[in-house]
């Protein structure tokens, strides 16, 4: 692969949502190509349906296999070439199985080298699941796939805000049980690691929002907070981790105190995403922290209810494979950095006294 160009994996997502109007519509300015290769895993009469259903302009040309893809052009690999029932709007079994096909092929590449980054379109969790793909969701899927032994993070992000969670999708009633803080240690581990190694930030600042109102009230409104949050963020200061908090999640957000953070670890889901997508939903990005591989997407979902009409923006998308392309800059430049140490560029003197002198 080119050095400055990098090889990004589209995978074409749910194919009754907005996955091919956002992806079709990130290309329809060129300029994109000086910065990336740009492969789409889906199927062409697919993509064609949406395209002139659309009107949009862009073009693309299919490839049977990776090594085809041209550095000049919107790439697609044809992962399905059959004749596809499309219910726009509608969730299907079939619009599952072509998500899962795509997603699939990609991992495949990944495995042998030949994609730099990863960007999924949306899916439906419910319509993807069958015997070969029976999880929550892209993140844990992924992990299993290729992450090689190591915990997936989710953060969810734009340049002034990043959002990671302790746990993702769990129903309420399971969330205070899930949170330990073994738990809240390694993902605080893992999200100081990537805002260093992936967003290139020296010194990372990260805040700890509270799992109870008012931070549970000194133990008025529960105990987790004096119990397992805040031994996790001592036991993480210990570490060198710079970790602040328990917040409350309503002061924290309405006084805009996230502007003074690096990055804010939210206890579950909703705590953390509802208040993201209200201040960032048009250019919000998804990333899976902690893998080898380097993997975004958008910050909405499958998204129905606009499907087929044309209005969908494509702007979190586009900023999802912009995210992509940064980070696995930063990511190369870091690993250089650390795999050649500078050299000792001081004078002991404490040498000089133990070498033998000539005169001796």
């Amino acid at each position: 692969m080119e050095e400055n160009r990098i090889r990004v994996a589209i995978t074409q997502g749910d194919t009754n949502g907005v996955g091919y109007e956002v992806i079709l519509k990130s290309f329809e300015d060129p300029t994109i190509f000086e910065l990336c290769t740009p492969v789409i895993y889906g199927n062409p009469r697919v993509a064609t349906y949406h395209r002139k259903g659309l009107e949009l302009t862009t073009n693309f040309s299919t490839i049977q296999n990776i090594d085809e893809a041209r550095p000049d052009r919107l790439n697609l690999l044809v992962v399905d070439d059959t004749e596809v029932k499309i219910e726009i709007g509608t969730p299907s079994p079939e619009a599952g199985q072509q998500a899962f096909k795509a997603l699939q092929r990609a991992m495949t590449d990944y495995r042998e080298g030949k994609i730099d980054v990863l960007v999924t379109a949306p899916i439906n969790k419910n319509t993807i699941q069958g015997d070969a793909f029976n999880f929550p969701g892209h993140t844990e899927y992924i992990e299993a796939q290729v992450g090689e032994g190591k915990e997936a993070l989710m953060i969810l992000m734009n340049e002034r805000l990043r959002v990671a969670l302790v746990t993702t999708h769990l129903p309420i009633s399971g969330v205070a049980q899930a949170i330990t803080q073994e738990r809240i240690v390694a993902k605080l581990g893992i999200l100081f690691q990537s805002l260093k190694r992936d967003f290139a930030i020296t010194g990372p600042r990260i805040a700890v929002l509270a799992l109870n109102p008012h931070a549970g009230d000194n133990g008025l409104l529960g105990k987790e907070e004096q119990e397992v949050i805040i031994p996790a963020i001592e036991q993480a200061r210990a570490n060198g981790i710079q970790a602040f908090g328990p917040y409350a999640a309503d002061g924290f957000f309405g006084s805009r105190a996230y502007e003074r953070y690096d990055a804010i670890l939210a206890m579950y889901h909703d705590q953390g995403l509802t208040a993201f997508k209200a201040l960032a939903m048009d250019d919000g990005v998804n990333y899976t922290a902690g893998l080898p591989i380097v993997r975004t997407s958008p910050a909405h979902g499958t998204a129905y209810d606009i499907a087929g009409k044309g209005v969908a923006d494509a702007g979190s998308f586009r900023q999802a494979i912009f995210t992509a392309i940064d980070v696995c800059r930063n990511r190369r430049r870091f690993d250089e950095a650390v795999a050649n140490p500078l050299p000792k560029l001081y004078h002991d003197r404490r040498e000089d006294e133990r070498r033998p002198r000539r005169d001796e």
